[in-house]
């Protein structure tokens, strides 16, 4: 479910603002200025925590045991050891070695990113922008929390959502992280990140979920044009470039977030780190996204059908929802009764005040979903129920 906002290359330390969207259009080109030295930083509305600097470890694939069963984190039911609440020591033990840093090289860039795994025999779940780099001839190598390496390939990758699963080659008996969910979190609740800043592996940081439901606006990789926006967990623990593709962690040690972005500042070397605003994709949606490309399957995208850009109250400031500038005939929203100038202000009671609040809400349901919109039409409250459709899938390729 692309969408028009404007996208702000992070070299250069800005953000953009709202300027519109498209549920189930075609996006314009962002802007690809500056230079690009790592595989996987995203050019973000906010700014890409993406695949920080960091020199890739040397290969020595371990053969493992063929004949391990395979456990996987997507399945149901896992028998998961939790940690004791509060010790952020017990749950960065927990964690530790299902946590791996991702060395990637391109045709023309190479760096690292994080990534969480979900099998036993080797997947990994990472983000887009981390590994694209390498989805055209280039290499990646996976270093593990006991200090071995292996070569990975891609199986599948969505740049909608900026997701992305790879597998390890030759590994089983692999620890997989507990995923949670993200539809009971609260702000304030304590959260633990683990990942690879700067290229330094293995790093802890913690701190609160400081907002839900936050906007964001990113590319879903290096060079690419499509944007996504998703209803991030905002974070104040410490992530910084590197970080991109690992684990936002609850006190039981339940992976909760993908983190993904970041609002930047910038230091005296000119490189962008972290200010306290982290942003990271809600697992229920990163798990949704996962079990398809596990599988090779296209990821299909909800979407209403409508174009809307921000709509302001009469100080040309304060946002007030998403306008309606053209509805695609036949529809989910043209089924739904919605019309050109309508404002949409909530989906399913929770407030919309922009364009890519909207998109960012739809991006956590799935097609065939029915959910309640509140708008206004001349000034008038109305709801409508509109059953979500599909984009028909991406591969990502």
């Amino acid at each position: 479910m692309p969408v028009a906002e404007p996208v702000v290359n992070p070299d250069d330390g800005s953000h953009g603002g709202d300027d519109g969207g498209t549920i189930g259009g075609t996006p314009p080109s962002p802007d690809q200025r500056g230079r690009r030295r790592v595989a996987g930083v995203a050019a973000v509305a906010l700014i890409a925590a993406a695949a920080g600097v960091g020199g890739a470890a040397a290969y020595d694939a371990i053969n493992g045991d063929d004949n391990s069963p395979v456990v996987s984190s997507l399945n149901t039911g896992n028998d998961s050891k939790s940690a004791p609440t509060g010790d952020v020591e017990k749950v960065a033990q927990k964690l530790l070695p299902s946590v791996v840093q991702i060395n990637v090289r391109g045709s023309q860039e190479a760096g690292s990113g994080t990534g969480i795994i979900i099998s036993s025999d080797g997947q990994i779940l990472t983000n887009n922008h981390v590994v694209e780099a390498a989805a055209d001839g280039g290499s990646i190598t996976v270093s593990f929390n006991d200090a071995t390496n292996a070569k990975a390939e891609i199986l599948g990758r969505d740049p909608v959502t900026d997701l992305a699963v790879i597998k390890a080659d030759g590994k089983s008996g692999l620890t997989p992280a507990a995923l949670g969910s993200s539809n009971n979190l609260e702000v304030g609740q304590e959260v633990v990140a683990i990942g690879s800043p700067y290229g330094l592996d293995s790093t802890v940081t913690s701190g609160i979920i400081s907002a839900l439901n936050r906007p964001v606006a990113s590319s879903g990789g290096a060079g690419d044009n499509d944007q996504t926006v998703f209803p991030a967990v905002q974070t104040d623990a410490a992530i910084n470039p590197g970080n991109s593709g690992g684990p936002l962690v609850d006190m039981e040690g339940n992976v909760i977030g993908i983190n993904s972005a970041i609002r930047a500042g910038t230091t005296t070397s000119g490189d962008a780190g972290s200010i306290g605003l982290g942003f990271a994709i809600p697992i229920d949606l990163a798990k949704n996204v996962s079990k398809h490309l596990v599988k090779g399957e296209k990821v299909q995208h909800a979407r209403i059908g409508v174009t809307v850009a921000p709509a302001v109250s009469s100080d040309d400031i304060t946002g007030v929802g998403a306008e309606i500038k053209e509805v695609n005939k036949g529809s989910a929203g043209d089924k739904a009764g919605l019309k050109t100038g309508d404002i949409i202000t909530a989906v399913n009671d929770s407030p919309v005040v922009s364009s890519n609040a909207l998109v960012a809400s739809i991006r956590g349901y799935q097609p065939g979903e029915k959910i309640t919109i509140t708008y206004t039409r001349d000034g008038q409250k109305k709801t409508a129920e509109v059953t979500l459709d599909s984009d028909g899938g991406d591969l990502g390729s």
